[in-house]
């Protein structure tokens, strides 16, 4: 375990170009960081592919027994790890946020090792027997995102090397810090050159989706930058995983109890202040009780302390960027301008420092709003009117994107019935965003392709091989 201090400068570059990163709740420096080249690129990429056939030939055993150890490097340094995501990606410590995403990562990498994913006999008839093997890939390549930076790379890294493969990492230009530490802190138990970090723009991230080394590209990001991963990718026939832009819908039924489901509602959307690709980003409430639940959940938004993440007290902070922010501002501020009802927020300081947004929730709003048709990323929570279960239906599968959706009510049988209707890679029962290690995860329509989690995650990473006789 190192100190903070001394974590952080054990990724400070001591030579080449740097960016500054600036914590996005002060403006104040919180470090700087290397920016990285495709020469560097090129460099990790072939550090892994020499690494990686001795990882290979280890084995699952001695590959989950390592992958344990890392979970256990991550959890010696889990307060230091937290502290440095809180300012730079702005989450709080306390709530769902910094301390809970590091304990993920632990989590994550316990059930990838611990995951079986045996042989499979597929025909054993007297006469024929086929077996279906999964060998390790190669070199992946793992593009994260700003708003879950940690987690979302162990998600992709932790069946990657669980498979037997090495990973080249390309973190968001945001938040390259805390990818930065977490590899260092998982480098203590795995073997050189076998996971690197390549903290560079955009041209780094486009020769990785191309790079003829590279077999498997993992994303997690916007729509546009999945699509253009795929043209890119294609030349070299690469397989991918991508997980994109969500706009969740959560439909609460006419039976549902507003006071028992607000909780629930208010950290499905606004879960790391609303910045989360599988938040409830879009609400349909029955006529019957929308009042009641328009009521309910603005008493437990307005409850909710927001500021600075070290701060102790507080469950929500900035959005992480000023262009993240003026996205949410400008929805907002489209919705007001159209006749919407803002129940509460709506109204930033902009003479304070820092992107903070408070909590908005939005009410008498048209589906076809801005607010309501376009991700906001952002706690901004549109709450629409419906008179029967079809119309909510038919408006929540009318986006071409569905990563997850929600069903809300006192009876769990009508609400699988209505959640079996839903175009979504996953639909929730009186929850939302609720993602597990051992569950497979993956979205519909334009909202990506492939799972990640539990066996099928662990297969998503690997070549599948028939033997057959």
């Amino acid at each position: 375990m190192e100190t903070y201090d001394a974590l952080l400068a054990s990724i400070t570059p001591d030579a080449g170009e740097t960016r500054a990163i600036l914590d996005p709740a002060t403006g104040t420096l919180v470090g700087t960081a290397p920016v990285h080249t495709v020469q560097d690129l090129e460099a990790a990429v072939a550090a892994a592919a020499a690494a990686q056939p001795a990882w290979a030939a280890l084995g699952h055993g001695a590959r989950s027994a390592a992958l344990l150890k890392a979970a256990d490097a991550v959890e010696r340094s889990a307060e230091e790890l937290a502290r440095l995501l809180s300012r730079e990606q702005g989450k709080p410590l306390n709530g769902p946020n910094a301390r809970f995403e590091v304990g993920a990562c632990a989590a994550w990498l316990r059930v990838a090792a611990g995951t079986p994913l045996d042989p499979e006999t597929v025909v054993d008839d007297g006469e024929t027997r086929a077996e279906l093997h999964y060998r390790p890939i190669g070199v992946v390549g793992a593009i994260g995102p700003w708003n879950w930076p940690m987690m979302i790379t162990v998600w992709q890294i932790a069946p990657a090397l669980r498979m037997g493969n090495a990973v080249v990492v390309k973190p968001s230009e945001y938040t390259p810090l805390s990818v930065l530490a977490l590899a260092k802190v998982l480098n203590e138990e795995l073997p050189e050159g076998l996971l690197s970090v390549v903290s560079g723009g955009r041209d780094v991230g486009a020769r990785l989706a191309e790079h003829p080394a590279i077999g498997k590209v993992m994303f997690t990001g916007s729509t546009a930058t999945g699509k253009a991963i795929i043209k890119s990718s294609a030349e070299t026939v690469k397989r991918l995983t991508l997980e994109l832009g969500g706009n969740d819908a959560g439909i609460v039924l006419p039976d549902a109890d507003p006071k028992a489901i607000a909780e629930g509602l208010f950290w499905g959307a606004f879960i790391n202040t609303g910045q989360t690709c599988a938040a409830l980003k879009r609400l349909y409430v029955h006529d019957s009780l929308y009042e009641a639940v328009c009521t309910e959940l603005t008493a437990v938004a307005a409850s909710m302390p927001m500021g600075v993440g070290l701060d102790e007290n507080n469950v929500l902070g900035p959005l992480q960027n000023r262009a993240q922010f003026d996205i949410v501002a400008g929805l907002v501020e489209a919705a007001k301008a159209s006749g919407a009802r803002v129940l509460l927020g709506g109204n930033p300081d902009t003479g304070q420092p820092g992107h903070f947004y408070p909590a908005t929730l939005v009410a008498d709003i048209d589906n076809s709003n801005p607010l309501v048709a376009e991700e906001q990323f952002g706690p901004a929570l549109p709450i629409i009117r419906y008179g029967t279960v079809g119309e909510a239906v038919a408006m929540a599968n009318a986006l071409d994107v569905g990563l997850g959706a929600s069903v809300w009510s006192s009876d769990p049988a009508e609400a699988r019935k209505v959640a079996a209707r839903l175009e979504a890679g996953t639909v929730w029962i009186n929850k939302h965003g609720a993602v597990d290690p051992r569950i497979p995860f993956g979205g519909a329509k334009q909202s990506g392709y492939g799972l990640e989690f539990g066996v099928e995650g662990l297969k998503a990473l690997g070549v599948p091989q028939v033997i057959n006789g």
